[in-house]
């Protein structure tokens, strides 16, 4: 073991802060030593924790970007400040098992303790094997699983695969290191200090639960918010990672837990940038309970400033975290975004840096906690940190000079507003859109093409607007649920269910949202159908049910944008199909539709079951609504009265794959297209419909 005591060791500065703790009584009057009163705050209101013992672990060559002086460098920087004198310095200890059992898995535990062992670097690694033996008794990890030479060997590959390197004195760094952010974050959570900063390495934020990785062990962050959760009255935390790489293994760690918020500003560049993929992209916002607490502000580019910034936190990061009211604020502090950074290729400065501290110092009354991840320009880090280190001692932060946030930095702090405005109140989209010079006389094309389908389906049809009478229908749905003017009287009525429709744009994938312009284009679907129905005088109910994109944020009850397509028709289905005259109701599905009907379905069993003459889903490529397993009665009705249209590839037809009578009956059409599945198909649908009607 390492001979110390878990929770007193001072390490390497101990006698340093005690010299400082004496020379500070020593300036006080006997009356003001006489009057401290414990358990209040100290002289000290920031505090910092240090060790030299965490830059034990330092690669063979001295070459790797995340070196020891990261750490040191901050430190040299604040101190010749004269700032460091201000700050409490916080005893730091190793992490404990128990803690990192509250993120991270047993195994993973078990894997960052088999790296501490003695290593001597020669030309090659030299390994004492009772040594680790030794280590892994007292430590009561199995002996078995301590590492032998030939593991030592073959390992160094698997190190490199997930970026990291070891030696004898990561794992004695990484437990420091994790275990001082808890102690700076307990300092604050308790009431000993507002503010610490948490000089640490190695870095964290992308060692996941079950896996390190980037040069992360412990997820130290995430660590310390459980134990200061589960130690102190403090339950809401927001964890700010504005490190320029996705904090992957933090977000993973809270993915479904409301009580903590994580917002990380980042580079994604369509999933492409380090640690990769579509977990970091702006659609990336929770499961489960935590679906709205997870918000990614990806940046498409490399070359990020000030600017794009403080307009993000403007516009995104200072709403939600005001309206979710934290109890504590930790920064995830990398500097690998900062002026000079060769591997964050940004352009964020001390000031900006500052300014992004200043902001978030006004939430949770004060109570902030920086702990240092990635930066790797030693002076771009030990810059930006001194300047954070100024505002966490109240100085305020520098002037920044007249701004404007780029093109890409507006357009993705817009697009993270449309996505995020559907969980937070306080996130206004309209307020954040891009502005050109024609904006005072443009409209967008959803607007313009939604206002033409209403002046075709009146003047072709006269159908009319269906009254909402409820705020929240009115402002999502206002103009997209339109009538036959013989809709209560009628004895034949078809509800049409869609998507918007006129506009058609093909993507090369979700998380890359990059448009095939050529594959792109403009068409009503719904045309010929239309009129075939008005030619039978049938009447006809016309839903859109994709909300407008700048009405106002779900409730927190509503997880998805289906949960308003369900209620609009369960509203519409209750006040105006059910009340009507009709004794005949077909229902046509298309896309987005048909999931939406068949919630209604679920929602509204036995009145389907009674009234409802077919139900038609067009489903093209997306996945088959099923009917509940629980729902029999239903589930033998939907299968003799629905018809559901698919192409031949679609993936219900796989090998592996199989049709249930919960899926209705599917039938194939060969068009690939799902725009061009309906029309292809409507000769079907005329004849199902009329058979029904027999």
């Amino acid at each position: 073991m390492n001979g110390q005591v878990a929770g007193t060791s001072m390490d390497v500065d101990g006698e340093e802060y005690h010299q400082n703790q004496v020379s500070i009584q020593r300036s006080l009057s006997p009356v003001q030593r006489a009057s401290s009163v414990p358990h209040r705050l100290p002289h000290f209101t920031v505090g910092y924790v240090y060790s030299q013992d965490m830059m034990l672990h330092s690669s063979a060559t001295g070459e790797h970007p995340e070196q020891p002086e990261r750490i040191s460098r901050i430190r040299t920087a604040i101190r010749d400040a004269n700032l460091l004198q201000k700050m409490k310095q916080i005893p730091i200890r190793p992490v404990k098992r128990d803690e990192v059992l509250l993120v991270h898995s047993q195994e993973h535990w078990h894997k960052v303790l088999a790296i501490q062992c003695e290593l001597r670097l020669v030309n090659h690694i030299r390994i004492s094997v009772a040594r680790i033996r030794y280590i892994a008794y007292f430590e009561n990890l199995p002996a078995s699983s301590a590492m032998t030479p030939s593991e030592i060997f073959e390992s160094e590959a698997y190190y490199e695969s997930l970026s990291l390197y070891v030696t004898s004195g990561t794992t004695r760094a990484a437990r420091l290191s994790c275990g001082g952010v808890i102690e700076a974050c307990l300092a604050v959570a308790r009431g000993e200090l507002k503010k610490t900063f948490a000089i640490v390495r190695p870095p964290g934020h992308h060692a996941e639960p079950e896996e390190h990785m980037g040069f992360c062990f412990f997820n130290n962050v995430a660590v310390a918010a459980k134990v200061t959760q589960f130690l102190t009255p403090v339950r809401k935390i927001l964890i700010l990672d504005w490190d320029v790489h996705h904090g992957n293994g933090t977000q993973r760690a809270f993915n479904d837990d409301p009580s903590v918020l994580y917002i990380s500003l980042h580079r994604y560049e369509r999933g492409q940038f380090y640690p990769c993929g579509p977990f970091g992209s702006l659609e990336s916002c929770g499961e489960g309970a935590g679906i709205g607490y997870s918000v990614n502000i990806p940046w498409p580019k490399k070359g990020m400033t000030d600017a794009d910034y403080i307009h993000a936190f403007q516009q995104i990061v200072m709403p939600i975290g005001m309206e979710f009211a934290p109890d504590l604020v930790i920064i995830s502090a990398g500097f690998d975004a900062a002026v000079g950074d060769d591997l964050g290729e940004c352009f964020v400065s001390p000031a900006g840096y500052a300014h992004m501290t200043h902001m978030l110092s006004g939430l949770a009354g004060g109570n902030l906690v920086v702990a240092l991840e990635g930066g790797y320009n030693l002076d771009s880090i030990s810059n930006s940190s001194l300047a954070v280190a100024r505002v966490l001692l109240g100085e305020a932060p520098p002037e920044l000079p007249p701004m404007v946030a780029s093109e890409a930095g507006t357009e993705t702090v817009w697009q993270v507003a449309m996505e995020q405005s559907k969980y937070w109140k306080s996130v206004n989209p309209k307020a954040c859109e891009p502005r050109e010079e024609v904006d005072e006389i443009s409209f967008s094309i959803p607007e313009i093409l939604k206002g033409h389908r209403q002046h075709f389906l009146y003047t072709q049809y006269q159908m009319l607007q269906v009254p909402l009478m409820t705020k929240m229908f009115e402002e999502r749905f206002g103009s997209q649920v339109m009538c036959t003017s013989d809709f209560l009287e009628n004895p034949t009525i078809i509800v049409f269910v869609h998507e918007f429709g006129n506009l058609r744009i093909e993507l090369d994938g979700k998380p890359t949202c990059d448009v095939q312009m050529e594959n792109s284009y403009l068409i009503d679907f719904s045309k010929e159908l239309i009129s075939w129905v008005r030619k039978e005088k049938y009447a006809l109910l016309d839903v859109n049910v994709f909300p407008r994109p700048f009405a106002s944020p779900l409730p927190r009850g509503h997880k998805h944008v289906e949960s308003w397509s369900r209620d609009v028709l369960t509203y519409l289905w209750d006040n105006y199909i059910q009340l009507s005259g009709a004794k005949n109701i077909i229902f046509i599905g298309h896309g987005p539709g048909c999931h939406a009907l068949m919630e209604l379905m679920e929602s509204r069993p036995v009145g389907m079951i009674r009234y409802v003459n077919t139900v038609i889903q067009v489903v093209g490529n997306m996945s088959i609504p099923l009917i509940p397993k629980d729902a029999d009665e239903l589930r033998a009705w939907y299968s003799k009265n629905s018809v559901v249209i698919v192409h031949p590839e679609h993936p219900a037809f796989a090998p592996e794959a199989r049709i249930l009578k919960r899926h209705g009956r599917v039938l194939q059409i060969e068009e690939s297209k799902p725009i061009k599945l309906i029309m292809k198909g409507l000769p079907l649908i005329q004849d199902h419909i009329r058979q029904s009607l027999v």
